[in-house]
Parts: structure tokens; C-alpha cells; sequence
């Protein structure tokens, strides 16, 4: 036995990668994915760490993925941490950039790599990019200078709270807008983080039930509908703005927005674009939200967007002081999710 190999946890949910064929369609195979990892000589060959599964049942479709989901994934992860040098999570890629933005907030003081990752195709098909992805992933797992919640995908390595999902069938599924690989393995360039405390201890904090949920502007949308949709989520919204964070300017949609936050929502002002952000003054449209209580998303995904705004919200103590300090933290870089 190499004593020198590092030992990495493989946590598999689910998703695409460990499919197989049935004539109702492609469905999940309990044990295939593991017995790969397992009796597959390339994965205990030179330059792989030392391998152990934890595979869940049922296997999820990562549509199917709900906060509880994601505590699990965390907790999981918390209740091994001083046994492995690193995690891999096997995800579904649908929503595999929402649980990467989640678990970033969740796991504080992380010092060793989280890597998320998964597949296009399964693993059984001729030409999949599983094979690719997965011993990636693994090996990277294993490099302490890439601790924290990260996403590999076609070659690399992403902030996994600055990670997108922009393609539904390219291998290249992922994006980081704004901000640069931090590996990529086509080029043999990397920028790893700084240096973390691999011996830190990692704290936990589940996502609980809030009544969150995100608005689109579009052009006609009425304030009678604004309205209607804030009524089911009281907690707080992510409001998706134009270009730099703008709105219509109306009387009657201020007011509602105004009554809004001083009722205790907290309303976020999130652009619908990829790139760029939030950047509030340019427009007048801007500056009224702000007089409203928006808070500006500045750069921030939509993921990153509401799973920081899920955990804020999720923190001990009586609501109103976790919603004042809730507004208060928003604006912070937290854990990498805002790009200066």
C-alpha cells in the first residue's frame, strides 16, 4: 500500500454519470458508479488518491434536490472531515452550480477541497465526458491548495459560488462570469487559493425552511403581479433587474417594494444579466430601488444570490435581529461570492 496517497470521499447523489439504459430511458443504477470507482484499475492507479464511497439511496435527479438535500451533502462531508484529504461530490449538473453556491456558505472555515462534479452523458455511453470529469475531479481533490467548494467540469476547475450552468448539452456546461478558472487542466494553468488551515475545524450551519423566491422584470410585468408574488414570500426576494440593477420608476411600484422591506422582507436587487452586476447610480432606475430597501446583489450568480440570502436568513435568534444583520451581511464577500 502507497502510504503517501491521499484519501478522498467520493459522496454520490446522483445524477447522469452513473445512468444506464432501460427501455423506459436512461434511470439511475443503484452500486454501478461505486463498483467502478471500485474495481476499476485505473482508479488505483499512480497519481489517484486512496478511494472511499458514500453512495445515497435513493440516487437523487438534482432537480429533485431541495435544501434538506444539501444539508445532508454538508453534514456528510462535516461528520468525515478529519478522516479525508478532500471530497468529491457526484451531483447532477441541472442544479449542481445551486448546491456548490449552498454549501460554500454553509461549510465555514473549510480547509480542504469540496470539488463538484458529474457528467453529460453517463458513464456507460461511448464518448462521455464522465471518465474525464471524474478522475479530474478526484486528483484535484487530493491538492490542499484547492480547498473550498469548487466545480470541475469539462477540464476546470470553478469557484463553485461564482459557477453557472449555461449550456443543457455541450461538455463545456459551465461558466465563472467575471472571474477566471482557478485550474484548467487544458491549459496547465492554475491559481490556487490561499493557503488554508487543513486542521481548522469546519462548522456547519443548515439552510432552514425560509420562504424566499426570485422575481423577473419583464417589460409589462404590472405591479398588481410584484405584489402578488411578495405575498408568498415574505422572508425576502431576489428581484431580477435590467442591466446594471434598473426598474421602472413608478409611484405605485415603489410604494409597494417600500412597504415590502419596512414590513421585514429583504428585497435584493439582482441584474438578469451574466456579466457585470449590480452597479447602483448609473441609472436612476437604480437609485430608486435602493430608496425602496433594495439591497444590491453587486456581481453575484443567482445561485450565490439566493442560497446567501437562504443562509442569512437561516442563522440562530429572534427575526428581528437575524433579518437586521441579515441586511446587514449581505453586501459582505463572505466566502468568495463577490469579484471586486
Amino acid at each position: 500500500m502507497d502510504n503517501d496517497k491521499k484519501n478522498v470521499c467520493v459522496i454520490y447523489t446522483g445524477g447522469t454519470i452513473g445512468m444506464v439504459h432501460s427501455e423506459a430511458g436512461l434511470r439511475p443504477e443503484p452500486g454501478f458508479l461505486s463498483g467502478v470507482l471500485r474495481d476499476s484499475p485505473v482508479f488505483h492507479s499512480e497519481g489517484f488518491p486512496r478511494i472511499d464511497v458514500v453512495e445515497y439511496e435513493p440516487l437523487l435527479d438534482s432537480s429533485d434536490m431541495a435544501p434538506d438535500d444539501w444539508n445532508r451533502i454538508a453534514g456528510d462531508i462535516c461528520s468525515r472531515y478529519r478522516d479525508y484529504d478532500g471530497f468529491v461530490v457526484v451531483h447532477g449538473t441541472d442544479t449542481m452550480a445551486w448546491t456548490a453556491s449552498a454549501l460554500s456558505f454553509m461549510l465555514q472555515h473549510l480547509g480542504k477541497p469540496v470539488i463538484l462534479t458529474g457528467s453529460q452523458i453517463p458513464l456507460v455511453d461511448e464518448g462521455s465526458d464522465a471518465f474525464a470529469n471524474l478522475s479530474g475531479a478526484l486528483r484535484l481533490a487530493s491538492c490542499p491548495e484547492f480547498a473550498g467548494v469548487t466545480v470541475f467540469f469539462d477540464g476546470q476547475l470553478l469557484r463553485g459560488n461564482r459557477t453557472v450552468k449555461t449550456h443543457s448539452r455541450k461538455f463545456s456546461a459551465f461558466s465563472s462570469p467575471d472571474s477566471p478558472a482557478l485550474s484548467d487542466i487544458r491549459a496547465d494553468d492554475a491559481s490556487p487559493a490561499p493557503a488554508a488551515d487543513q486542521q481548522a475545524t469546519v462548522t456547519f450551519t443548515p439552510i432552514q425552511p425560509v420562504k424566499c423566491g426570485v422575481i423577473t422584470l419583464f417589460p409589462g410585468i404590472s405591479v398588481e403581479q410584484i405584489e402578488t408574488m411578495l405575498t408568498a414570500m415574505p422572508d425576502g426576494a431576489i428581484l431580477r433587474t435590467f442591466g446594471s440593477g434598473n426598474s421602472s420608476q413608478s409611484d405605485d411600484l415603489m410604494k409597494v417594494l417600500r412597504r415590502y422591506t419596512l414590513a421585514g422582507g429583504i428585497l435584493i436587487n439582482h441584474s438578469q444579466c451574466l456579466g457585470g452586476g449590480v452597479d447602483v447610480g448609473i441609472y436612476a432606475g437604480s437609485s430608486a430601488l435602493q430608496q425602496a430597501g433594495a439591497i444590491p446583489a453587486g456581481n453575484m450568480t443567482l445561485e450565490a444570490a439566493m442560497t446567501k440570502l437562504m443562509f442569512l436568513l437561516s442563522q440562530e435568534g429572534e427575526r428581528e435581529s437575524v433579518i437586521a444583520t441579515a441586511r446587514d451581511r449581505y453586501v459582505l464577500n463572505i466566502a468568495g461570492e463577490l469579484i471586486a
